[in-house]
């Protein structure tokens, strides 16, 4: 959630939200002064801890200053869903924060080259205020994030003792040297979350000083990191933590793990093992490795041969296929065949990742077979070397068979009106829908997207998050009116080449009243029509977009900097090598900004590629 007034996400929405939020706006506005006398503070602090909906915290604190003190006091949980939109002095008032969360740079930066490396984004102002006067902190995560050492080793030695999860997902900026001072001194760990972060491998004993010293742990997760580890290290951590169900390394070869998997009694996911083809360059036979039968999550499992992987991968997971509830397949190289082989027994299947290479045909096979199917991703491979892809075909089979869908994103070379549709007659708990159609040679006959689009958010109540990117022509001016008046709930929008022109979004920006976050790229919009549009949401309070009829240094965006909007141009470029090798070429990337709402005003730590206005 985000962080107005320094709103705190709900972990555990206990469905008191409409209820509580109508009684504290009554009793804020017909009786502002709150008789202090009406409830025993006691009993307030016992009501005010089973409400963990952010939105109704903010209508308690609204109420009086009693009552914003004691929502203050039993206030648990923080998120601050970007960091320059608060200060970090704001968290002295929640006196008995037990988490926070943290996320630094755009949601783009995870895409090459859309934000650049140094714009930002730090943890140490945050840090020194956690250390400082956050005293019953146990649980930090920082997303998109750049950490120092520094950060890591004064998190160590003020909070180690109460530390009880740590996550440091996508971030950058430190080393083995920060891991070692956090397990080092951090014993009563949880979890250690290190997911796809950029840290430089100094040697140390990081996982070393871990295995000795915690027994608690339950979590542990570096994969897509890059570090190397000793595998006896991790015997003695999974002899040492009984408790340890999930574990995730960075591309291990499963035959190395044997010894760690026989201590495995409570594991119930694994993720980033290496698969060998079952017979070597020397025409042997491979050691088998079996994998332990608790198992009902495999993450990022990566076959290593030279072949598509169906026989020798699918022949060390089929064992496990019936019992399987989340299966991420990205990284097996498994062709048509061996997509259906293996998801044909997975009955039980809630999470599924692919890449597109599993075609329309397997998503058949998926939509026959994973009735309890939750959320689904299709991610865009490599197109030499698959031979798979999707379409309204696919699509239309999933949304007919796979009811209980809330999640699904996909990369796709074709689309229409029906399987939109499809998806709205067949999957009414839909929250999250994005959909990439890549640009390719194909001809859609059945543009626009109008209709589809409207089905899809009149069937799908619920959906709070919904990215489109689509081609030139895929989605008139009447269909970004449609997002507007049929986006009742949506808080997050990625839209991509949608709209014909400024009126588009003209009519999109007079609905959608719980719109928080809007993200757009490639798209036909004048910088006077994104102003003017912003300007109507009155909820929302984030926008990137990249790709529009930019002015000369931003000059249409400043009206919108007399409503608290903080706007940033962001200047890209990439670098390459021309004809001559010896001569580099400079490409500008297309126009791009970033706006908005802040409560700490201006940020000073602006690189020169960043010009705040």
């Amino acid at each position: 959630m985000w962080a107005t007034g320094i709103l705190g996400a709900s972990e555990t929405d206990l469905q008191l939200g409409c209820s509580t939020h109508r009684v504290c706006w009554r009793m804020a506005h017909k009786n502002p002064k709150c008789d202090d006398d009406c409830i025993p503070e006691t009993a307030l602090e016992f009501i005010f801890g089973y409400i963990d909906d952010s939105k109704d915290r903010h209508a308690i604190s609204l109420v009086c200053k009693r009552w914003q003190h004691l929502e203050s006091l039993t206030r648990k949980g923080v998120t601050i869903t970007f960091s320059y939109s608060a200060k970090p002095t704001s968290l002295r008032r929640f006196k008995r924060l037990e988490s926070f969360k943290l996320k630094g740079k755009p949601r783009a930066a995870k895409f090459h080259n859309l934000v650049p490396e140094d714009w930002g984004g730090y943890a140490e102002s945050w840090v020194k205020e956690i250390a400082v006067n956050c005293q019953c902190v146990k649980s930090i995560s920082f997303r998109r994030t750049i950490v120092t050492d520094e950060d890591l080793i004064k998190l160590a030695k003020e909070r180690g003792h109460m530390l009880q999860e740590l996550k440091l997902n996508k971030c950058s900026g430190f080393s083995t040297t920060g891991l070692e001072a956090i397990t080092r001194s951090c014993r009563s760990l949880r979890a250690l979350s290190l997911d796809d972060s950029n840290i430089t491998d100094q040697g140390g004993k990081w996982l070393h000083q871990l295995a000795l010293h915690n027994t608690s742990l339950e979590v542990l997760n570096f994969f897509a990191s890059d570090l190397a580890i000793e595998i006896a290290d991790l015997e003695t951590l999974m002899t040492n933590c009984k408790s340890l169900r999930s574990l995730k390394v960075n591309e291990v070869d499963l035959t190395k793990l044997s010894g760690v998997l026989r201590e495995a009694t409570a594991l119930q996911e694994l993720g980033g093992v290496v698969i060998q083809p079952s017979i070597d360059d020397n025409g042997q036979q491979t050691e088998t490795v079996y994998l332990p039968r608790s198992l009902t999550s495999l993450i990022g499992l990566c076959y290593m041969g030279g072949d598509e992987g169906d026989e020798s991968f699918n022949s060390t997971i089929l064992p496990l296929a019936p019992g399987l509830k989340k299966l991420d397949l990205q990284r097996a190289f498994l062709g048509i065949e061996g997509h259906c082989e293996l998801l044909c027994h997975c009955s039980k299947l809630e999470v599924l990742e692919v890449l597109f290479g599993i075609g329309d045909q397997g998503l058949e096979v998926v939509a026959n077979t994973c009735h309890n199917l939750r959320r689904l991703r299709v991610e865009f491979g490599d197109r030499e070397l698959q031979e798979g892809f999707i379409t309204q075909r696919g699509l239309i089979a999933i949304a007919q068979s796979c009811s209980s869908l809330e999640y699904i994103a996909a990369y796709i070379s074709n689309i229409n009106n029906a399987a939109l549709m499809a998806f709205g007659e067949g999957c009414p708990k839909l929250t999250d829908f994005r959909l990439v159609l890549l640009d390719e040679d194909n001809f859609v006959p059945d543009f626009p997207l109008d209709e589809g689009v409207m089905s899809l958010l009149q069937g799908c109540p619920e959906l709070n998050r919904f990215a489109l990117y689509l081609r030139p022509g895929s989605l008139s001016d009447i269909g970004m009116g449609y997002i507007g008046k049929f986006g009742h709930k949506l808080k997050w929008l990625l839209l991509g080449r949608v709209g014909d022109s400024d009126m588009g979004l003209s009519m999109f920006a007079d609905g959608c009243p719980s719109l928080e976050k809007l993200e757009m790229r490639d798209c036909v919009f004048s910088e006077a029509g994104i102003a003017m549009s912003m300007l109507k949401m009155k909820s929302l309070k984030y926008v990137w977009v990249q790709g529009y009829k930019a002015t000369e240094m931003g000059r249409d965006l400043l009206s919108m900097k007399r409503f608290s909007w903080n706007i940033e141009l962001i200047h890209c470029t990439v670098n390459g090598l021309g004809e001559d090798p010896g001569l580099e070429i400079i490409e500008k990337e297309p126009a791009q900004f970033l706006a908005y709402r802040s409560v700490a005003g201006l940020r000073t730590d602006n690189p020169e590629t960043v010009i705040c206005l």
